[in-house]
């Protein structure tokens, strides 16, 4: 069985859109759980009339999408669990293939479909795209997209591909997995909580897999619209977090100053570009690691007791540029663009 896991805080068209969509496009056998995520409309009564096969569950409050789907997992009876934004839809026999590349390889921990634009049609959505890179600081990209650069889609990414990290949009994931390296942080609340969960599977010797034969489409920014200070405070917060828990001590010592740079040049930028807010967000999520320091240790180490590949091995995980320089610096805008990456 598989158990698809969808957190729910508000909206109600896109949820019943999503949910009708599974309805019609989901033949293995599977259970729905939608997360009662401190839902503050009618959509969740709605859901229940229409769709009495989805089983709801509450946790009495908003816990964020890590939180939520955490909830979620941990009322699953699923083989694999499938995190499915409540803003997703699927498209036909969109399972079949994500089933039929973890019953091939029993080290393939994670996989995801082809993202698309719900509302670009014909392009890569940004929560995914085509399957997720990461390079040595911490930054994230994918196959279609890199920062606000959308590719449209031609086929140029139709090849099954090893991935650093699969969309929490949608993809399924492996139970048994799970119960070695651990669910989601929750402390994430939201943004790139998926990439630090694939970054311990990696360590844990597991796979990540891109299946475009799938293809879900998805509408970005309908919980947390793109352009808000908050995103920006927990994208930069979290990227932090996930790098201090997961890197080893020699790699961290040479990585996170860079990084803390970074940043702070990110920080000038918005600031001499007057958003304000963005710019806060920013030295805020700095500030913030500081105070979250004692309980990240601790986390660290129970990451680093998981790590069965060596650091040679993560490397070559990793994309070893820096995406940053090649994005804006050399004006590399494509992923094929990027070196070793056509």
């Amino acid at each position: 069985m598989v158990s698809i896991i969808i957190p729910h805080w508000r909206g109600q068209e896109i949820l019943l859109r999503g949910l009708q969509s599974l309805r019609t496009h989901t033949s293995p056998a599977h259970e729905i759980i939608l997360v009662d995520n401190g839902c503050d409309d009618s959509s969740i009564a709605a859901a229940q009339k229409n769709f009495a096969q989805a089983r709801i569950v509450a946790p009495g409050k908003n816990l964020g999408f890590a939180g939520g789907c955490n909830f979620g997992m941990r009322a699953a009876a699923g083989k694999y669990f499938v995190l499915f934004n409540n803003d997703a839809v699927a498209t036909p026999h969109w399972l079949e293939p994500l089933l039929e590349m973890m019953e091939r390889d029993c080290r393939i921990a994670a996989c995801q479909p082809k993202i698309l634009a719900r509302d670009r049609l014909g392009y890569f959505d940004y929560a995914g795209a085509c399957g997720g890179h990461l390079d040595f600081l911490g930054y994230p990209f994918c196959r279609g997209r890199i920062f606000n650069t959308l590719e449209k889609d031609t086929g140029q990414y139709d090849d099954d591909a090893d991935i650093f990290w699969a969309s929490g949009a949608c993809c399924l994931l492996r139970k048994s997995a799970l119960d070695e390296v651990g669910l989601l942080d929750d402390s994430f609340f939201a943004h790139m909580e998926e990439i630090d969960l694939n970054w311990r599977l990696h360590l844990a010797g597991y796979r990540v897999v891109a299946v475009p034969a799938s293809r879900v489409y998805h509408q970005a920014g309908s919980t947390l619209q793109a352009g808000a200070p908050r995103k920006t405070y927990l994208n930069h917060r979290n990227g932090l977090m996930m790098l201090i828990k997961n890197y080893s001590a020699a790699a961290l010592a040479f990585v996170f100053p860079l990084r803390l740079l970074l940043d702070l040049m990110e920080a000038a930028r918005q600031l001499f570009g007057l958003r304000f807010g963005h710019a806060f967000a920013v030295l805020r999520a700095m500030v913030s690691i500081s105070f979250k320091l004692p309980r990240l240790l601790v986390q660290r180490r129970h990451v680093q007791r998981l790590r069965k590949i060596s650091a040679q091995a993560l490397r070559a995980k990793l994309y070893r540029r820096s995406v940053v320089w090649d994005y804006f610096m050399r004006g590399r805008k494509k992923f094929c663009a990027l070196p070793g990456k056509k």
